[in-house]
């Protein structure tokens, strides 16, 4: 009772406060307590919203035998999720929003990506330059403004992933990241109630010509390229929905091109599933199921 009692008395002071009106006070006073019941100990067994994080992720596209192919990562066991599917991507980093990196920029400006993307300058700078950094990180392939050789870009990989940021790594190779190489194709946030949740920009990419993808072996240890249509009717292949939902959507592209071109008219605002039960249920009543033992994160 001892430990239930705090969260009774906050309960009733909210309570209180919407009886005695809905001031600027009041509304400080609700904002406090509502931020104390949210940090409470686990083990009170409450439901809690987590802020999603922004994350970007590049699906690295060619022309291959069978026409269309994608590039799809299986991520390591140790890391989380591993086990599924996945594209390149993660977390936009702070320094990803770094003004500075306007220096090494090509192609659409910042400004011409926040209004593209419906977002302020940062948060478009930040989810652009994830999306080459994590490109680079997890499969070598850095889209840049100019050819360079592949031992300079290995090299400057490694110090990428050894904490440089990407600022120093362009600067070092003389080079800039070409934003005209990406596409905005959809924007997913993971549904509420999820212990970690992410907002992710999902870009597409034509693989550079004469570039060779080479994984992170830290944090994939499968890789393939696929047509989407094989991606999506492989069973054995686990995935999240919004990857499912990617490559279901590409099957219907038989080029790059083509599917680059689609990318240009295509509504991009962000898609919010719910979770029940076992299920995730997707904004137009879709209903797919998680991955076994897994959540949606």
């Amino acid at each position: 009772m001892k430990r239930l009692l705090p969260t009774a008395l906050i309960a009733l002071a909210n309570q209180l406060l919407l009886i005695m009106g809905a001031d600027h006070g009041g509304a400080a006073a609700r904002l406090r307590l509502s931020r104390r019941v949210r940090t409470a100990p686990v083990g009170h067994n409450r439901r809690v919203t987590t802020q999603p994080r922004p994350s970007a992720t590049v699906v690295l596209l060619r022309d291959g035998d069978d026409g269309l192919e994608l590039y799809m990562q299986r991520r390591a066991a140790p890391i989380p999720n591993g086990g599924l599917w996945v594209f390149p991507g993660g977390r936009i980093d702070p320094g990803d929003r770094d003004p500075a990196l306007d220096a090494s920029w090509a192609g659409p400006s910042v400004a011409a990506w926040a209004a593209l993307l419906d977002a302020p300058a940062g948060e478009a700078r930040g989810a652009v330059a994830a999306a080459c950094r994590e490109t680079l990180e997890e499969a070598g392939v850095l889209l840049a403004d100019r050819p360079l050789a592949a031992e300079r870009v290995a090299a400057e990989r490694s110090a990428l992933l050894a904490g440089q940021p990407l600022g120093a790594v362009l600067t070092a190779l003389g080079a800039g990241i070409d934003t005209r190489l990406l596409r905005y194709w959809a924007y997913w946030v993971t549904p509420v109630g999820e212990p970690r949740r992410y907002a992710t920009r999902i870009f597409l990419a034509a693989l550079p010509v004469g570039v060779a993808v080479a994984p992170h072996e830290a944090e994939a240890d499968q890789e393939r390229w696929l047509t989407p249509a094989a991606a999506a009717a492989a069973a054995e292949l686990e995935m999240l929905p919004p990857t499912r939902c990617t490559v279901r959507e590409l099957a219907a592209f038989a080029t790059v091109a083509d599917a680059l071109a689609a990318a240009r008219d295509r509504p991009a605002g962000p898609i919010l599933p719910r979770i029940e039960g076992d299920d995730v249920i997707l904004p137009w009543g879709e209903r797919m199921p998680r991955p076994l033992n897994r959540r949606y994160t």
